[in-house]
């Protein structure tokens, strides 16, 4: 079994492990209402629109941190805006800003002299490279994602179902929707040098996804999608490690991984009729699942979320 324990023996994988495992519990706080909401190409803009926020940072010296988060936020602010103001669409709004911003923050990078680099720790990142101060920062990361995950439950959960339903019981949509922007952001701006922008919805999208197929309620689905990125990260670094692959990029296939596996096993739990049973009720007739659209929902449903 040594083969399985000793790359966490080493220092720097051990980091890499606990690292990974905390921005698996953003991700699944923030994912799973990515998932539900259908948020993933706006979350995708909000990613790699953090560039030019991250370049600034890098040439000035500043916290990168602090840059990306003010990039994304200006970025889903600006989605808000030109939604709002034109007549186009949310996909047409997130198009224009996404490669807007991508290419400012491009132009931006090519002033260093070490632009390759840059530019490719910013899409990959570097799992293997997490210092104990970057724990501390991913740790309060965690418990801010908690903290408002657990303030706003009740608003998001209305917001899903519907915005107006939302409205009527006070729970201002507007004020829940920046709120849940708000919590992508962190858990975009949390992951991004640990797995980079471009593979950060491996972990973002993959084990809530997964988990969604499977569970009923949304606290389940949370959980579950932290425990799926966790054991996704295990798996990646191990097989890194073994295999000499890249380490962000072989975390984030396995959390996409798990995610084909989870619907095959789904798809073959639903064609598995059992002797004395009918067979599954058809979609319109099923209990509503939290996967569904917001008109698939019955009003029972929306009471047991919201408890």
């Amino acid at each position: 079994m040594e083969w399985l324990t000793a790359p966490f023996e080493v220092a720097f994988v051990a980091r890499a492990l606990v690292a990974g495992v905390l921005v698996s519990a953003v991700c699944a706080l923030a994912g799973t209402w990515v998932v539900l909401r259908g948020m993933a190409f706006l979350g995708d803009a909000m990613a790699h629109g953090m560039l030019p926020g991250v370049a600034l940072a890098s040439l000035l010296g500043g916290s990168l941190f602090l840059g990306a988060a003010l990039s994304a936020a200006a970025m889903a602010a600006g989605v808000t805006a030109v939604t709002r103001r034109t007549r186009l669409s949310q996909d047409t709004a997130i198009g224009l800003l996404f490669v807007g911003m991508l290419s400012l923050g491009v132009i931006i990078v090519s002033h260093s002299q070490s632009f390759a680099v840059d530019l490719t720790g910013f899409l990959f990142g570097d799992v293997l490279a997490v210092r104990p101060a970057d724990l501390a920062v991913l740790a309060g990361a965690a418990a801010a994602a908690a903290a408002l995950a657990l303030a706003g439950h009740r608003a998001f959960v209305a917001l899903a179902f519907d915005p107006r339903k939302a409205e009527t019981l006070g729970l201002r949509p507007r004020l829940a929707h920046l709120a849940m922007l708000g919590l992508v952001t962190l858990a975009i701006t949390a992951s991004f040098h640990v797995v980079g922008t471009l593979l950060v919805f491996g972990l973002l999208i993959a084990p809530p996804a997964a988990m969604a197929l499977w569970a009923r309620r949304i606290p389940s689905i949370m959980l579950g999608a932290a425990l799926i990125g966790s054991a996704a990260t295990a798996a990646g670094l191990l097989l890194s490690w073994h295999l000499g692959t890249a380490a962000g990029a072989t975390i984030a296939a396995v959390a996409v991984a798990s995610f084909f596996a989870s619907a095959l096993a789904a798809r073959l739990r639903d064609r598995r009729v059992p002797e004395g049973r009918s067979p599954r009720p058809a979609r319109e007739h099923r209990p509503p699942h939290p996967s569904d659209p917001p008109e698939a929902t019955s009003p029972e449903t929306e009471r047991a979320y919201l408890r």
